[in-house]
C-alpha cells in the first residue's frame, strides 16, 4: 500500500500528561465552496477552541484557503515536499521542503517556508516499516503516526517503557533520527456501543453511527459489523467491511431510505456536505456523535497506526476532538468538507482525549461510491 524504508533509532522521550494523546490515503480534491457555516459549528469551535465567532468565521477562511494551498504544493514539490501544517497563531500554513532552493515556490504560494530532514515520502516509508510487521510491536507500544509539524514519525508509548518503544523501532530497521518515542497515558479503545451521527443497529441489538451518506446507502467504521451483517433503522446489509488494518465499511439501502448529505449537528439542524477536500495537520475539525454531541478540535497528525486489542488499524488520522464509546463511525468534518468516520481514541468529553478517524477518501475508493452532497 505504501513505500518502505530502513536503518536505526533516535534516543528522544517526550512525556505527555494526562489521558491526552489519542491517514492514509488522501480524501477525495473537491474544491472548498463558499457555503454558509452553521451557526452551531461556530458555537462548538467557540466552545472548544476558545474562539470568539468573528475568530472562528476568520480561521475557517483561513484553513480552507490553507487546504488548496497544501494541495497545489504537495504536487508541485513532489519529493521535496516535507508536510505541512495550519498554524493557528499566525493563520498561515507552514509548509516544510528538504530542498532548500524550492524555499521561493512556497512563499510565492503564501505560505511559510522551513527547512526539513525529510519528506513525507520519506515519514510515510517509516510507518511503513513499522506497520510492515518485521518487529512485533509490544504491548506498550500504542501507536505510530507521521508528524508534519515534528517531521517525524512519533511513536506513543505507555509510561516507563521507552526503551521498548526504542527496541521496537530499532528492529524494524527504520532510521533512528526519523523517529521520537513519546511516553502517553493514551489507552486506544474502539468506540461502538452508541451512535454518532445518526444511528443505526447491528443484529441484535449493538449500535454505531452513520458517517457519510453515499450512493446507495451510507459509510461507517469497519469494527461495527462485517460483511453480510444486517442493520436496522435504517435496514440495510454490510456490503464490506474491514478491520483491523483499516476501520471503514459500506452498508446498503432499502429504496424508501434518502441518503443525504448532511451531518447531524445535535441542536436541531444539519451541516452540509459540499466535498471531501483533505484538511490540513492544524487545521480545525468537528465530529457529531450520539453520545457525546457535537465537539470540534484540531488535526494533529496523519498516517496514524493504532494498537487495538483487535489489532492494529493503519492509515488513521489523529485529532484532539474528544469522543466516547458510542461514537463510532460517526462524521468529522471541516467546515463543510467530509474528512472521515470515528474509530476510536482514549479519554473522554469531561476531561479530553484523542480520537482517531478512517479518512473517508479510502472508503469511497475502496467500494466504488460518491459522496452524497448538497
Amino acid at each position: 500500500m505504501k513505500s518502505r524504508l530502513a536503518a536505526r533509532i533516535a534516543g528522544t522521550v517526550l512525556v505527555t500528561a494526562g489521558t491526552v494523546a489519542a491517514l492514509t490515503m488522501p480524501a477525495t480534491a473537491t474544491a472548498p465552496t463558499a457555503a454558509p457555516v452553521a451557526g452551531t459549528l461556530l458555537e462548538a469551535m467557540q466552545r472548544d477552541l476558545g474562539l470568539t465567532e468573528v475568530q472562528a468565521l476568520d480561521r475557517l477562511k483561513l484553513e480552507s484557503a490553507a487546504q488548496r494551498t497544501e494541495s497545489t504544493l504537495r504536487d508541485a514539490l513532489a519529493d521535496s515536499f516535507g508536510g505541512a501544517y495550519f498554524d493557528s497563531a499566525t493563520g498561515k500554513l507552514v509548509v516544510g521542503v528538504t530542498d532548500a532552493a524550492r524555499s521561493e515556490q512556497v512563499r510565492a504560494a503564501g505560505a511559510e517556508v522551513r527547512q526539513v530532514a525529510f519528506s513525507v515520502q520519506q515519514l510515510n516509508g517509516v510507518v511503513d516499516g513499522l506497520n510492515a510487521g518485521k518487529a512485533q510491536a509490544p504491548k506498550s507500544v500504542t501507536g505510530w503516526y507521521a508528524s508534519g509539524k515534528q517531521n517525524a514519525v512519533v511513536v506513543t508509548v505507555k509510561p516507563g517503557a521507552a526503551a521498548e518503544a526504542a527496541q521496537f523501532a530499532q528492529a524494524a530497521g527504520v532510521p533512528a533520527d526519523a523517529v521520537k518515542v513519546v511516553e502517553s497515558q493514551e489507552q486506544p479503545r474502539t468506540l461502538m456501543d452508541v451512535v454518532g451521527g445518526n444511528a443505526y443497529y447491528i443484529g441484535s441489538g449493538a449500535r454505531c453511527s452513520v458517517g457519510f451518506a453515499v450512493d446507495g446507502g451510507f459509510v461507517s467504521a469497519g469494527h461495527c459489523g462485517g460483511s453480510g451483517d444486517t442493520t436496522t433503522e435504517p435496514s440495510g446489509t454490510f456490503e464490506g467491511s474491514s478491520f483491523p488494518g483499516d476501520d471503514y465499511s459500506y452498508i446498503s439501502t432499502g429504496d424508501d431510505d434518502t441518503p443525504v448529505g448532511a451531518v447531524n449537528d445535535y441542536s436541531g439542524g444539519t451541516v452540509g456536505v459540499a466535498g471531501s477536500s483533505e484538511a490540513s495537520e492544524g487545521a480545525s475539525i468537528c465530529r457529531s456523535g450520539s453520545t457525546t454531541g457535537w465537539h470540534c478540535g484540531t488535526v494533529e497528525a496523519k498516517n496514524q497506526s493504532v494498537q487495538y486489542e483487535q489489532g492494529t488499524v493503519e492509515g488513521l488520522t489523529r485529532t484532539d476532538v474528544c469522543a466516547e464509546p458510542g461514537d463510532s463511525g460517526g462524521s468529522f468534518i471541516a467546515g463543510d468538507q467530509a474528512q472521515g468516520m470515528t474509530s476510536g481514541g482514549s479519554g473522554d468529553c469531561s476531561s479530553g482525549g484523542t480520537t482517531y478517524f478512517q479518512p473517508v477518501g479510502e472508503a469511497l475508493s475502496a467500494y466504488g461510491v460518491s459522496l452524497v452532497t448538497q
